[in-house]
């Protein structure tokens, strides 16, 4: 179960590697400040994001990530109530609303709307939630489908609830949950090829994932046994679910040339929203399944919104190619190592100790 430790420091090491050099859009100024190819952790500069932070520092999304870690690992399960009193006495104190300000050096706008809803309006936990449509649940749900990777269902379940926390929109939820439970079958032992989708789809029509599902097979149309027994799910398409797959399909496909690999960024887009980022991860993952290194530095390179690619990317190779598999001057050169290894062991350990369904 190397794989499980590899997909959350996977994660953390891709978040501190572009914390240097992140929300560049101008690619040309992105070289001239960080040099022509970014290969390890730098510190951000003066008048940019995450200003005062150092090399090998993690993000807000990075502690939230962590954040949620220690909550599995006390709790040995995952406890919404133990993870949302840390986000009450832990994060929230130290925010203000604005984005250049808080742990981590910058707030995102889903953890912006629902501290303004939780601390200033004073709602409950489940009425907090916003229509960012951004990547952060999804990023900090990772710790979940690591754990849970081999109960699709209850890291469905678990994985959802948590990211209802902060986001809302269904199409965005349905995105996040899909990216988690690609995840969690990369932990279980799959690799990210284009076959990744049909083994999903097999989830969605056992009831294990949460997506709605009428066709059969291969998409196609449904008998009238089919129809009548059609799985209605939380989700409106299983649609999100098959992005991965053909993402991978691009990657395999000789007639289908992006080099550098790099340059995924401007076919998918720089921008932050998930359905931007996904697709880029996906087929990153896919095209270096077992170079940890080559997947990360083309996510981080790429500019723009670089620090969701490479956490995403970096969660998606590390689960494919375990923790040995991520360079040991990556894990070296992330601040607070230790600590998060340790978490990361203690998460494993959960995870080994549930049987298989």
């Amino acid at each position: 179960m190397q794989r499980v430790a590899g997909a959350v420091m996977g994660a953390l090491v891709g978040d501190a590697l572009a914390l240097g050099c992140h929300w560049y859009y101008d690619l040309a100024e992105m070289r001239r400040d960080c040099g022509p190819w970014i290969t390890d952790f730098i510190t951000p500069r003066p008048g940019r994001y995450h200003e005062g932070l150092v090399a090998g520092d993690i993000s807000q999304t990075g502690i939230l990530l962590t954040m949620l870690m220690e909550s599995l690992v006390l709790c040995e399960d995952y406890s919404e109530d133990d993870f949302t009193r840390r986000l009450d006495t832990e994060l929230f104190p130290h925010l203000d609303g604005t984005p250049m300000q808080g742990p981590g050096g910058y707030t995102n706008q889903s953890i912006r709307e629902a501290w303004r809803k939780r601390v200033t309006e004073e709602r409950p936990w489940g009425a907090c939630a916003g229509d960012a449509d951004t990547t952060e649940g999804a990023e900090r749900a990772i710790a979940i489908a690591a754990l849970y990777a081999l109960h699709p269902r209850k890291m469905a379940e678990a994985v959802c609830s948590n990211i209802l926390l902060t986001q809302c929109d269904p199409a965005i939820v349905a995105m996040s949950v899909a990216f988690n439970a690609v995840l969690a079958q990369l932990v279980s032992g799959a690799s990210l090829t284009p076959q990744i989708s049909a083994k999903l789809m097999a989830q969605v029509h056992s009831g294990a994932l949460p997506f709605h599902m009428v066709t059969q097979g291969h998409l196609q149309p449904p008998t009238a046994a089919d129809s009548e027994k059609a799985h209605v799910g939380q989700f409106a398409s299983p649609d999100a679910l098959l992005t991965a797959g053909y993402a991978a399909l691009a990657a395999t496909d000789m007639d289908i040339v992006i080099e550098p690999a790099w340059k995924v960024s401007l076919i998918y887009g720089m921008p932050c929203a998930i359905y931007h980022q996904l697709p880029a991860a996906y087929y990153l993952a896919s095209r270096f399944s077992d170079d940890y290194e080559s997947a990360v530095l083309h996510a981080i390179n790429g500019g723009g919104q670089n620090m969701s690619r490479a956490m995403l990317t970096g969660a998606l190779v590390g689960a494919q190619v375990g923790l040995e598999g991520i360079p040991r001057r990556f894990i070296t050169g992330l601040r607070d190592s230790q600590r998060y290894l340790a978490l990361a062991s203690e998460i494993e350990q959960l995870a080994v100790r549930q049987k298989p369904i």
